[in-house]
Formats: C-alpha cells, structure tokens, sequence
C-alpha cells in the first residue's frame, strides 16, 4: 500500500480557492493533471479535484489514524500541526515554522524540562491533579471533538472540545478552543487561540509555576542558544522580565542552521481575560508564559458551572520584534 493510500483529505483547495471538505476518499491512481482530475466518493459519483492546492494558499488535512493531528501547510510545506494522540499529556501544536525558513521556531521536547511541548495550555496542582506534566496517571487533557472549521486562502480556523480528567475522578473541565492561523504576508503570521473553559466541579489552582498557555522555543531563539528574550516595556533577558507585566515578550535569534536569517515568535497577554494584566513567567531556556499561578498564594477558584475565557495570540515573525511593530498587532486585538 502506498503512503497516499493512508490519508483522507479534509479541506483542499480547488483552482479557484480554498474550499473545504470533511468527506474521506482514498486516491485510487496517481492524478496526471491536478487541475482536470475527479475522484469518485463512496457512493461512486464524481467529486471535484481535490488534488495539492496552487502554492500560494493553505491546505488542511487530516491523516486517517486513530490519533487525530490537523496539519497546515504553506507553499506545500508544514506550517503547523495539531497534535491530539490519546496517549498525549494534552493537545499541543507542532511545529509552529519560521515564515521563511520553514523550520520550527518552537522545539517538541527539550531540556531541561521536556514536557513542554513547543505551544500549549494546562496546569498543575488543579483539584490534586497535574494537567501540566509527569505521567497521565496524575490527570489528562483529552481531544474530543476536532474540527476544521475554515480554510481561505490566507486563513485556516479549526476547533476543538477538550476533556480534562484524573483517571480516578470524574472530569472537572471542559474546554472549547479555537485557532485561527492567518498568513499575513512573507514576513509574518498570526496563531489565535479563543477559548472558553467550563468547570465541570468546583475548581481550585494552587499556586504553581506550571500553567496556563505558553511556547517553548528552539535553542537557537533562546538566550542560552544566543538568541534573545524581550518584552513590549523593553526589559531584556530572564531576569528583567520575570513576573513582569508587559502587553508581549518575544524570543528572536540568527537561525542556527543560516546565520543571515532571523527569526522569533512572540505571545501576547490578553488585557483583561482571562487574568488582568498577569505577570510573566519566563525562562532564559525558551519559556514564557503569561500566567498568574505563582504570584497568587492563596491559589484561583471557580465554582461549578463557571465560565473562564480568553483570547491569546502568537505572532511567528522573520527580522526583530522591531521590524514587526508587534505592539500595534497587539492594539489590533485588543485595544
């Protein structure tokens, strides 16, 4: 069997545009001429060519396994990748590629503490569980319902209802997120996340250092691979800019494998929700995280029923946070 053979399509791009589909089919033959060929569905009628996309637009799609990851391509190349296995600490995206190098700007796993998994979202010391790190044992966050929901020609928007739960308790959250990825243009894109999350029980955080939403990134972005940490308030390095407020902090550096190409990624801190003006937890090695776990000691409490929502974005960028003017990105989603 060949590779084509395992991977049903869900939202291609015919000659005109981007349209999307969540109807499976298999490649029968190899197409000789993406623009004129049809492939039959199940029923045996005729759909239209939905075969690889012009290359300057998007194409969503699903492999078909049992574990679930959304990939997004540009030019025919991976952008990012929504990852869900069942057997995952929780739903992460990786990669997150550079707009021009086409290489990851996040790592997947890495040193010192490889549970984080290059752009996600959880927490540790929730109701006795940890949805954070260590082994499933202590509590998980389960994919349940993925969904592409949209695919233009410069935007690719999908959902996703997550389940958090310790294996011996009932689940006590559940969540609904929503990505947008927008291609600006060559010199940067934007990751949304607009989530909303429902407490199944009465919840209760302790204060912790491992939450809320955050990137790790790779070494060379990093201070300790010679890259560097900045904030919107123009602090620099760890040190400056731990538990500091600020609207954006952003890791930039020469990419390791070209030196004459730079490029970072930055996450900005929503305003009021779902923390108001929360401090940052960041790390020389390339974490950050605009999160208010550590610096509350008596902890955060919802009762059941309670809704938490917010909006974060990623911006992925070629140059400096200079060359992006990443502060007025920021006024132009939350102002």
């Amino acid at each position: 069997m060949q590779r084509r053979d395992f991977f049903k399509n869900a939202g291609i791009l015919a000659a005109s545009g981007l349209t999307v589909s969540l109807d499976s089919f298999s490649y029968a033959e190899e197409p000789q001429d993406f623009n004129t060929v049809t492939f039959p569905n199940k029923s045996g009628s005729p759909k239209p060519n939905w075969g690889d996309p012009q290359v300057e637009h998007f194409t969503s799609y699903y492999p078909d396994f049992a574990d679930k990851n959304l990939w997004i391509r540009k030019d025919n190349q991976v952008i990012a990748a929504y990852r869900t296995g069942a057997s995952q600490k929780y739903p992460y995206i990786y990669p997150l590629a550079g707009p021009i190098s086409r290489v990851s700007v996040t790592s997947e796993s890495a040193q010192p503490w490889p549970h984080h998994r290059s752009v996600f979202m959880g927490a540790d010391r929730v109701n006795g569980g940890n949805y954070w790190q260590e082994g499933s044992d202590r509590g998980q966050i389960f994919s349940t319902k993925l969904k592409l929901t949209k695919a233009e020609t410069d935007t690719v928007e999908f959902t996703d209802v997550c389940i958090w739960k310790h294996p011996q308790q009932d689940p006590i959250i559940e969540d609904t997120r929503k990505y947008t990825l927008t291609w600006k243009n060559s010199d940067y894109y934007t990751l949304d996340l607009d989530f909303s999350m429902k407490m199944l029980q009465d919840v209760h955080i302790e204060k912790t250092n491992h939450g809320f939403f955050g990137v790790r990134v790779e070494q060379d972005l990093s201070p300790q691979g010679g890259g560097n940490l900045v904030s919107s308030e123009g602090l620099v390095g760890e040190q400056a800019t731990f538990s500091k407020p600020a609207k954006w902090m952003a890791f930039y550096g020469k990419r390791r494998f070209n030196p004459a190409l730079t490029e970072g990624v930055a996450v900005f801190c929503p305003p009021k929700e779902p923390f108001e003006n929360c401090p940052w937890f960041t790390r020389d090695y390339g974490n950050i995280s605009p999160m208010p776990f550590l610096f509350k000691e008596d902890g955060f409490s919802w009762k059941k029923d309670d809704i938490l929502k917010g909006v974060y974005r990623i911006v992925v960028f070629a140059g400096t946070p200079k060359d992006i003017d990443l502060t007025s990105l920021w006024n132009e989603l939350y102002a």
